[in-house]
């Protein structure tokens, strides 16, 4: 369980706090630009910023959602390394992008977030699931597709990578997650009308 419960409670609160916090509506304000929740797909994430304010805007979005994620593992590392710990700060951090206390409870699909938690937690999954990405995005030239399919084998990646079953548990609670977010896009991908 957790090393000291006090500590390990207000590691997660913070991850959630901070996850909470949408890169995508402050990038476009801070940037002009329309806000993410109304043009395009409505979805404050990367993909919808580069629609509506091209690649500058998108990158500094994705680098924000990124380490929302990974800082607050990051920190949590300094103060524990016990795995259930680490594992609620990354679905803490995960769950706030999806679910912003600040911002109605509407966020985005989480797959940078979730990304950079993943990083936080081990970087050798984070880095096969870059490779995955990488592969499916370019066989496919759909990134959606590619998000899921990595995401989806992220479970796998843990248990060879660190044989812990907190982390296995941790990225399949993720991953399905993300593939219910998804849904419209998974329909879409069904249809042959995915971008």
């Amino acid at each position: 369980m957790f090393s000291d419960p006090l500590t390990s409670i207000s590691l997660i609160v913070f991850a959630y706090l901070l996850g909470s916090v949408s890169a995508a509506i402050i990038t476009c304000k801070l940037m002009g630009l329309p806000d993410p929740r109304t043009q395009g797909s409505r979805n404050p994430g990367a993909t919808n910023v580069m629609r509506i304010g091209g690649k500058k805007a998108a990158a500094i979005t994705l680098l924000g959602d990124m380490l929302k994620g990974l800082v607050p593992v990051l920190v949590a590392r300094w103060f524990t390394g016990n795995e259930l710990t680490l594992a609620l700060v990354a679905v803490a951090a995960f769950l706030g992008h999806l679910y912003p206390l600040f911002f109605g409870f509407k966020g985005g699909k989480g797959v940078a977030t979730s990304l950079g938690a993943i990083l936080g937690v081990s970087w050798p999954v984070a880095l096969a699931m870059i490779v995955t990405w990488l592969i499916v995005a370019y066989g496919f030239k759909i990134s959606s597709m590619a998000a899921l399919v990595a995401s989806a084998l992220s479970p796998f990646y843990f248990w060879f990578f660190s044989g812990s079953t907190t982390y296995m548990i941790m990225g399949t609670f993720i991953a399905v997650l993300l593939i219910w977010r998804h849904r419209s896009n998974i329909q879409r991908l069904l249809e042959g009308t995915e971008k």
